[in-house]
């Protein structure tokens, strides 16, 4: 199991996270992720900077860690044909260290210019159609594409990877799952959820990457972590669909108020103990994914990093 480190966009600037990323370096973690949005789930988060801009500086401060984006979505707030640019540069600038991870949005970052958010059916029709313009692009010369949702004319991409980097499809629903596993090069899920990596390899992912992700609150307090998670991620433990459908933070904080902190401190490991922390990353090893990226919540970030270095990775190694 390879333990990676997933970088917040919605809780840091760009310098927090270069600094943390060279420390993910430093403590042995094997990979990072970097969320993409437009806003922050809730006010409390308080930071949203262009993912593009700071993966680019990623790349001056990392020298052996993959950087994916956990996720990107390429359908509505920018057009694949530009992400297909951002991608393929960032896998220049990264020396192939670069993974493009891909999901079908929420009204939260895709809603921002005032257009009807699409059904699931729909939003996954223009993520297999984006995924068809990216990798068209990537393949050099002259392009023309003629879509239900996109076109493409005249368009070439001159600053090019050696090799295109693998899309990662994440799916949190059967739909999604299956159509990360019929047009992805791998899958990704925020949880270690066994059924949903079936219906991927089963749908023609086979044995590609899977990648998982979750949440933490390292600190020598347990209720003081329980504190800051809830107070900054209180989004964690809502149900169902509405990450997807709410369309702004004051939407969040209304739908957080039936959060608990018993609810959150159920949803992540908190606290000093190592133990939640090994079990949580064992569940997505026992459910079948090989990555696995964890996030520290709070300021307390250099503690977390000393900790997991000594206390969790060699485990893992």
């Amino acid at each position: 199991m390879k333990v990676g480190y997933f970088l917040s966009c919605e809780e840091f600037g760009p310098g927090e996270l270069f600094e943390q990323a060279r420390m993910a370096e430093e403590a042995g973690f094997e990979g990072l992720w970097i969320s993409d949005h437009y806003h922050p789930w809730v006010e409390a988060q308080g930071h949203s900077p262009f993912v593009w801009s700071v993966i680019g500086g990623l790349s001056q401060v990392t020298s052996r860690l993959p950087v994916y984006t956990a996720v990107t979505c390429p359908t509505l707030r920018i057009h694949p044909a530009i992400i297909a640019q951002a991608a393929a540069t960032s896998a220049v600038m990264l020396g192939g260290r670069f993974g493009l991870g891909v999901g079908s949005g929420e009204a939260l970052n895709e809603h921002i210019f005032g257009d009807a958010w699409p059904s699931t059916d729909v939003r996954l029709e223009m993520l297999e159609e984006a995924v068809e313009v990216i990798r068209l692009l990537w393949e050099g010369g002259v392009k023309d594409y003629e879509g239900r949702h996109y076109a493409v004319e005249n368009a070439r991409l001159y600053t090019l990877p050696d090799e295109p980097p693998p899309i990662l499809v994440s799916g949190f629903g059967p739909k999604a799952a299956r159509l990360a596993g019929e047009i992805g090069d791998g899958y990704i899920n925020v949880g270690p959820d066994a059924e949903l990596l079936e219906v991927f390899r089963s749908s023609g992912g086979g044995d590609k990457l899977a990648q998982g992700g979750f949440k933490v609150c390292y600190g020598e307090d347990r209720d003081e972590c329980v504190k800051t998670a809830y107070n900054t991620w209180p989004n964690e433990a809502l149900p169902g669909e509405l990450a997807q459908v709410l369309p702004t933070p004051a939407h969040f904080e209304q739908a957080t108020q039936l959060v608990t902190e018993e609810m959150i401190s159920e949803s992540m490991p908190c606290g000093p103990d190592p133990e939640p922390h090994r079990e949580m990353i064992h569940s997505f090893a026992e459910a079948g994914y090989e990555e696995v990226y964890i996030q520290q919540i709070g300021p307390n970030q250099k503690a977390f990093f000393d900790f997991y270095e000594k206390e969790i990775l060699p485990e893992f190694h």
